[in-house]
């Protein structure tokens, strides 16, 4: 059995608070360990902001979709948005000293190194994190 969360936002920052209450529900009924909730509520924002920032270019008119499925072992995280992507495979090393001073560039690092698995489709423009699962949880609805 798995308990399914998907939210559909306006590309806005405003809108960021759903998708954090909606985690942070989860959290709180028990369906996310305390372990996973700091990784899952900052990947998820990175993800998103990238989204609203990058795929739909700021345009609160745009929609960002945020799907999150957590079952016995683990948790899955989809975030996609109607852009047309980026070159994920060549992104700059934000910890190489040339971009260390730099303001951004840094989600997709935050991303990979919180998540246990990143996957990118159509040109990045949907991201796929999995969270491993900690210890057991209930995911009764």
């Amino acid at each position: 059995m798995s308990t399914k969360t998907s939210i559909e936002i306006g590309a806005s920052i405003e809108e960021l608070s759903k998708i954090e209450s909606a985690i942070e529900s989860l959290f709180e009924s028990g369906k996310l360990t305390e372990v996973n909730y700091g990784n899952v509520i900052v990947a998820s924002t990175e993800a998103c902001l990238n989204a609203i920032n990058h795929g739909a270019k700021n345009d609160s008119n745009q929609r960002v979709l945020f799907d999150l499925e957590i079952d016995e072992k683990e948790i899955t995280i989809v975030v996609t948005d109607k852009g047309a992507g980026f070159d994920y495979m060549n992104l700059p090393d934000p910890t190489d000293p040339a971009n260390i001073e730099k303001g951004s560039g840094r989600g997709i690092f935050i991303i990979k190194n919180l998540s246990d698995s990143l996957e990118f489709e159509n040109n990045g423009a949907k991201v796929t994190m999995k969270f491993l699962l900690s210890e057991p949880v209930s995911v009764e609805a």
